[in-house]
């Protein structure tokens, strides 16, 4: 019911792309670019600057957007507090989540949700942590999940579950039988890395600082981007890598490759972020219960630990 323009003229001036913003509303960018130049047609007037592949807003641009915030936002209030009145739980979701989350966890618990709430449409943009974090700041999502600590705090955060990471290495590695490994023991061999900007990345490197150490001494063989081509690779007697718990159930009872504990351990949280003042339609409201109610029921059934409210405090910080 939203006048269609103001809302793709919104989303650009957002991410101030067309191209992202065609990925963000899964449009064409020439749709896109269509919608707003209706706009700029009805104002008679450019909205945006358009130099060296840049935009940029102009004057009456910066009016418009701040306007269409506010239209906007009063448009979500006015649909979830009539929808409320009729006990209705409809609407669309906008969740994005990182790797590691999106592929292991998401799944399930989306499936459940959707049998509980058909009427409601989840929509999901994956990407790193910093790049799901990025979403929430900018008000591109409505629901953030993600595997390493949010340092933003101007965003509210929490902590679902503790994870914890683990080496694994083939059957025959010379560490296979090894009950805990250090940093000193498997900087030695060849070890494969998430990409730059990965949530599990940052948070092993912070590990390895706190050991005294750096990313560079490691014997870093590979980068790769998910999980699933890392354990291929470790299968493959490519080398070494530390992976989630999360992402390993499978191959352990299929006895893949060996999986060992750090010493001392690196444990994560995974956590929901969301913007503090943003107003929350009740399906956003639905889906948050939902998933920390989902996140802490499947944490005890495969033995993962739930922080406790000061773990929560200390990890949100």
């Amino acid at each position: 019911m939203a006048d269609r323009r103001l809302q793709v003229f919104h989303t650009v001036a957002k991410v101030m792309s067309f191209t992202k913003a065609a990925e963000t509303l899964h449009m064409t960018q020439p749709a896109v670019t269509f919608q707003v130049k209706q706009l700029e047609d009805f104002f008679n007037t450019r909205l945006f600057d358009r130099t060296h592949n840049k935009i940029t807003l102009t004057e009456a641009g910066k009016l418009v957007y701040d306007y269409a915030d506010q239209i906007l936002e009063l448009y979500e209030k006015m649909n979830s507090e009539v929808r409320e009145l009729t006990g209705e739980v409809t609407g669309t979701l906008v969740i994005g989540a990182s790797t590691t989350i999106a592929e292991y966890m998401l799944p399930s618990l989306l499936g459940a949700f959707k049998k509980q709430y058909e009427d409601v449409n989840i929509r999901l943009q994956v990407g790193n942590t910093d790049a799901i974090v990025s979403m929430v700041e900018n008000n591109m999502i409505d629901l953030g999940l993600v595997e390493a600590p949010v340092q933003n705090k101007n965003l509210e955060v929490d902590v679902c579950r503790i994870d914890e990471m683990q080496l694994i290495c083939p059957l025959d590695h010379p560490l296979a039988k090894r009950e805990r490994v250090t940093v000193e023991d498997f900087r030695k061999f060849g070890y494969i890395s998430r990409e730059e900007g990965s949530g599990s990345r940052q948070v092993i490197e912070s590990y390895i600082r706190e050991q005294g150490f750096s990313y560079s001494d490691l014997n870093v063989v590979m980068e790769l981007g998910s999980p699933e081509s890392i354990k291929m690779a470790v299968e493959s007697d490519v080398g070494v890598a530390v992976v989630s718990r999360t992402t390993i159930v499978k191959e352990l009872k299929l006895n893949s490759f060996r999986a060992i504990p750090l010493d001392p351990p690196i444990l994560r949280p995974f956590s929901h972020v969301r913007q503090k003042h943003k107003f929350r339609n009740r399906a956003v409201g639905e889906l948050l219960e939902f998933a920390i109610n989902y996140c802490r029921a499947r944490a005890q059934e495969l033995g993962f630990r739930i922080p406790t409210d000061e773990e929560k405090k200390s990890m949100s910080r």
